[in-house]
């Protein structure tokens, strides 16, 4: 099993969601970056259960950083950080010890691993893991923003409801800081909280579609071929629970187009080359052009529903039923914004250290 995701910045995650505890190692920051307790704690809430729309689990997700910060600032050595779990209830899944729930990793967890994983609440597959890498990216966040480089994820769809798309990239990405529920039409959060509440009362779930942006970031990032921008960040995009699909700029709509709609033209703005439009979503030959980057992620619905399904026991291979227990998100796109956000500037800030060196990162370099 591997862990670890990362070239020169690296963050491996460790933990099981009904565990003692769950955290990351985050790996090659340069030194005298600051570390901000209280914007990693404000990024952890984005990512906590909110109401009738998330799971009754309730995780106070403090993080406690046992390495690596010293006086408020990077040390350069491997920053640890450890969330302990509280609010576990394991007796809710003693009947998948042998039943494979459709749609989790049960199944082929058991076919890799031969009954020794954790399977209470998806163990290590759980997206509960994932607060780990919401910790160390608050870190990676805040190193980008010092070097005018920022990130926003919005909910572009929900339960068939859409939001806009971005706009001013700038000023959307101020506006959804530091939001509960990020969209950018105020008027779809209602309409997204009532189907997804519907999809609860039904004992079903809905999925979704994130949308990210990156503004500040410079041309001449990222390799042709194999280790290309985009191919590194779907790596990683994909690692999150639930991700099914991701799409640079125009993404399969380009398939619809000719190539005089599709090509971005080139233009001088105040000495810098931009384009006019942005259906690459800000790569090119998987180098970064200095525009907007922009991709989407399609989020699968919520696999623990609580209607009778089909399945086989995994102990004498025979079909049976299940109905799932216990405590579930009837919707996950809405916490997994954070994530994406998270995911997005860690592998950022590995790219920028492969490419100007680790230092880059640093305060007062440029």
């Amino acid at each position: 099993m591997k862990n670890t995701f990362g070239s020169s910045v690296a963050l491996t995650i460790f933990g099981e969601s009904h565990g003692a505890m769950i955290g990351g190692i985050l790996d090659g920051l340069a030194a005298g970056i600051p570390v901000d307790e209280d914007f990693i704690a404000s990024q952890m809430s984005l990512r906590k259960s909110v109401g009738e729309i998330s799971t009754p689990r309730k995780e106070a997700d403090d993080v406690r950083i046992v390495s690596g910060v010293f006086n408020g600032r990077t040390t350069g050595t491997p920053i640890t950080f450890i969330i302990e779990n509280q609010d576990t209830r394991s007796r809710d899944y003693g009947e998948l010890a042998y039943k494979a729930r459709p749609g989790h990793a049960d199944f082929t967890a058991q076919m890799k691993y031969h009954g020794f994983q954790d399977f209470r609440g998806g163990g290590h597959f759980s997206g509960r893991i994932t607060a780990g890498i919401v910790a160390a990216g608050a870190v990676a966040i805040s190193a980008l923003n010092a070097k005018g480089i920022k990130i926003g994820t919005h909910i572009l769809a929900c339960g068939g409801i859409r939001d806009r798309f971005f706009g001013n990239i700038s000023e959307d990405i101020d506006k959804l800081t530091g939001l509960p529920f990020a969209v950018l039409d105020d008027s779809c959060k209602d309409r997204m909280t009532e189907v997804i509440l519907a999809a609860k009362q039904d004992g079903d779930s809905v999925g979704g579609i994130l949308e990210t942006a990156v503004c500040g970031f410079p041309a001449g990032v990222g390799e042709p071929w194999f280790d290309t921008l985009e191919g590194v960040l779907s790596h990683a995009l994909f690692s999150i629970p639930a991700v099914k699909g991701v799409e640079f700029g125009e993404g399969f709509g380009v398939a619809e187009l000719r190539g005089s709609q599709n090509n971005d033209s080139f233009r001088n703005e105040d000495g810098r080359a931009v384009t006019a439009t942005n259906n690459c979503g800000g790569i090119l030959g998987g180098i970064s052009d200095g525009m907007p980057i922009v991709f989407r992620c399609a989020v699968k619905p919520t696999p623990s529903i609580y209607k009778e399904q089909q399945t086989i026991d995994m102990n004498t291979g025979e079909d049976t039923t299940l109905q799932i227990q216990g405590r579930h998100d009837p919707a996950i796109v809405h916490r997994a914004r954070v994530v994406a956000d998270s995911v997005t500037a860690l592998v950022l800030c590995d790219q920028l250290a492969l490419r100007y060196g680790t230092d880059w990162l640093a305060p007062n370099n440029e």
